[in-house]
């Protein structure tokens, strides 16, 4: 069938792991050659993400929640947690939490984050995150849902874990911290 004959409404559809692998090392490469530094890679795929954000924000729109926008912070995370992460990567994020420290940041912790699963880095980009793309794609959700913030991927180590497990930091901007309060 054609793919423009095909419902939107009800698609489950699951790409292969090892094709999205080659596809997302090619992408690594291709931002690699073109960047000047570490954070310049990590920037370009965080721009790649973005758009793509946008587009899932879009599709659920149509697709599940046609009449009904997030308007607190804690449900456009809970949904970017539990729904979007489940779409993209098969299983919910492991934890979303709130800092301690700054009550505008939050945190979505993955430990197996399937973006830095099959990438081997030089060792001079031994800190080379690819969860950068991920976080765009986070940050395009957010801003496509009125919710601006500055998204950014970290590697933490884990004691006892030979892997490091992702943390996406999301910093969201005053007016967004401003519209939670409640009225005085």
């Amino acid at each position: 069938t054609n793919i423009l004959d095909r419902s939107l409404t009800k698609s489950k559809t699951e790409v292969s792991l090892s094709a999205f692998a080659f596809l997302f090392s090619e992408l690594v490469q291709y931002a690699q050659q073109r960047s000047q530094s570490l954070v310049d890679l990590e920037k370009r795929l965080e721009d790649v993400g973005y758009p793509i954000g946008i587009r899932i924000l879009e599709l659920f729109s149509f697709r599940e929640r046609a009449s009904k926008r997030e308007t607190k912070i804690i449900g456009i995370l809970s949904f970017i947690q539990g729904t979007v992460w489940k779409v993209l990567f098969g299983k919910t994020a492991d934890s979303l939490e709130r800092s301690t420290e700054n009550e505008d940041e939050y945190m979505i912790n993955e430990k197996d984050l399937l973006v830095n699963k099959f990438v081997s880095v030089p060792k001079d980009m031994s800190q080379l995150n690819c969860g950068a793309f991920v976080a765009g794609i986070v940050k395009g959700i957010l801003d496509g849902s009125e919710f601006p913030a500055r998204v950014t991927a970290h590697t933490v180590p884990v004691e006892g874990q030979r892997l490091p497990r992702t943390t996406i930091l999301i910093k969201f901007a005053p007016q967004v911290m401003e519209r939670e309060r409640p009225p005085t």
